[in-house]
């Protein structure tokens, strides 16, 4: 590759340096040294590991040229066919060629020269040979490769190969992995807003990686966030608890009123439309090229063509639903600055008598442009710096109403936990106080503990009833503050952002939510 003898052996000394010991029969044997592989968890192998795996690119590609491998070719409109013949990520290999007998044989060769020029062994026991189609003699081909007989659907890189594009199976192992972290999780005592950063972190990310490429079912996502409503009003234990406020109030932002989550139908469509913005932006990545042979592009180039009828693959045909709304938030920048390029006209063939005017015409209109050296790109119009993001992506989807909620008096810094998510709570109303039993079927009485005078609301508890009235004007007279009392806690928490001035009673505030919450804390419904 062009490397200087100097360099070349220091990397032979970070290789032959490495010594390794086993336990036998649980004590530690004497040294040895390494003779093949990478020594895992040095930063230098990744990057060996790429050079290494260049010697099989190379030999792959000069034995598809030599006509030794067919790779597979991807056809689609009149244009050339497109060879892939074959795909690397990290340690992970996908070869093409046709179910030939002479063919395998040449890639097993090619497998074998590779392991004597970089020191790297295949290992034939974890790899598989796939067949697409009908083939005869598969067992036989097999032999060639010494590996074993797959088929499709498969795995590759943790997605599902060839499997059917909406079944809900295919996203049986998002939902175990799912189940399986609640499990750890299932004897602990989790606070909610603990719950909520569980469910942002770990339930709701585990699905993301297969979102970005395929359609969620709707079973599927409902199931999912079936999942998380429970863990975040049960709990570990996913104890039946009610669900105090509607799902699609939690997954809005939190200055809108919510908790921040987001629901996985929504979701899934920012990250699929991340692909048709990639497409307009992306120059020659293999991925693209694919697309562009299998389909067409149109709009100069921007954007594919659509696939009509059952020609196409189901998975981009789901992604190309997303385009309408993408192209409709992107915008073309042209370059309008005054070019230092020159124009360098060749013409095919020379000029008849009655074209020479309208060449000095054209020539005429050249003359006051110069060609701009920079290309033309497209923006994205509600991104920052123009740029697609999954996040506001989801916003634009989403299209929140301004509610007024007050956020900024609820989530403030040094609040403690159930504190914030109690008042989060009552701001919506949704306490278990003895009236929204009563509409739940519960046979009970609707008086005020308190007071013993009138029904129990969460305004009335909070705010009205005449002992929390008492404690009101205690704590107000420790700030020097007079103050009409609004009807709703909503209308409470709102005037905290501008009723008081000064730092002294600025600071005051947390006490006042803490009223809220050792109030209804005592009563038991929080």
């Amino acid at each position: 590759m062009g490397f200087g003898s100097k360099w070349v052996g220091w990397m032979w000394s970070y290789l032959s340096s490495a010594k390794f010991s086993v336990l036998v029969n649980g004590v530690p044997a004497s040294f040895f040294p390494s003779t093949k592989g990478l020594r895992q968890g040095n930063p230098l192998s990744p990057y060996l590991f790429v050079m290494g795996m260049e010697v099989l690119d190379v030999l792959i590609r000069r034995a598809v040229e030599g006509g030794f491998l067919s790779g597979c070719n991807i056809r689609g409109g009149s244009g050339p066919p497109l060879n892939i013949s074959h795909l690397f990520f990290a340690d992970d290999t996908i070869i093409f060629c046709e179910a030939r007998k002479d063919h395998l044989t040449h890639l097993s060769w090619i497998l074998f020269w590779f392991e004597a020029a970089s020191g790297l062994r295949i290992n034939l026991a974890k790899s598989e040979i796939i067949p697409v189609g009908e083939v005869v003699e598969m067992e036989v081909l097999a032999v060639e490769l010494s590996c074993r007989v797959g088929s499709l659907p498969s795995q590759y890189l943790g997605l599902p190969l060839r499997a059917p594009n909406r079944a809900s199976y295919t996203w049986d192992g998002v939902e175990e992995r799912v189940r399986r972290r609640l499990a750890l999780w299932k004897r602990q005592y989790i606070s909610k807003r603990g719950r909520v950063t569980l469910i942002k972190s770990t339930l709701a990310s585990m699905s993301i990686y297969q979102m970005s490429i395929f359609r969620m079912p709707n079973v599927v996502a409902r199931r999912l966030e079936k999942v998380q409503r429970d863990f975040l009003w049960g709990g570990g234990n996913m104890e039946g608890k009610i669900h105090l406020v509607k799902w699609e109030v939690v997954c809005t932002d939190k200055d809108k009123g919510g908790l921040g989550l987001r629901k996985l139908a929504m979701l899934n469509k920012a990250l699929l439309g991340k692909w048709i913005w990639r497409y307009a932006c992306d120059k020659d990545n293999l991925w693209k090229q694919v697309i562009k042979v299998k389909y067409g592009q149109e709009g100069l180039g921007w954007r594919p063509k659509k696939a009509n009828g059952a020609v196409g693959v189901g998975v981009w045909k789901e992604i190309w639903k997303e385009s309408e709304w993408c192209w409709g938030n992107m915008i073309f920048r042209e370059d309008q600055s005054s070019g230092q390029g020159n124009w360098n006209l060749n013409f095919l063939r020379d000029f008849n008598d009655w074209e020479l005017d309208l060449v000095g015409d054209f020539l005429h209109i050249l003359r006051g442009h110069k060609p701009s050296l920079e290309e033309d790109s497209v923006l994205w119009r509600k991104g920052r710096s123009g740029q697609f993001r999954v996040k506001e992506a989801y916003s634009l989807l989403a299209k929140y109403d301004d509610t007024g909620f007050p956020s900024r008096s609820i989530w403030v810094a040094r609040m403690p936990t159930k504190v914030a998510f109690f008042s989060w709570e009552a701001t919506w109303g949704k306490v278990l106080t003895l009236d929204k039993l009563q509409r739940r079927g519960l046979q009970l009485p609707n008086c005020c503990f308190l007071c013993g005078c009138e029904e129990e609301n969460v305004n009335h508890i909070l705010i009205h009833c005449t002992v929390v009235r008492a404690l009101w004007d205690i704590v107000f007279g420790l700030v020097d503050v007079k103050w009409v009392f609004p009807e709703t806690v909503k209308e409470v928490l709102a005037s905290w952002r501008g009723s008081f001035v000064g730092k002294k009673r600025k600071r005051s505030r947390t006490p006042f939510r803490c009223v809220f919450f050792g109030r209804c804390g005592r009563r038991g419904i929080d």
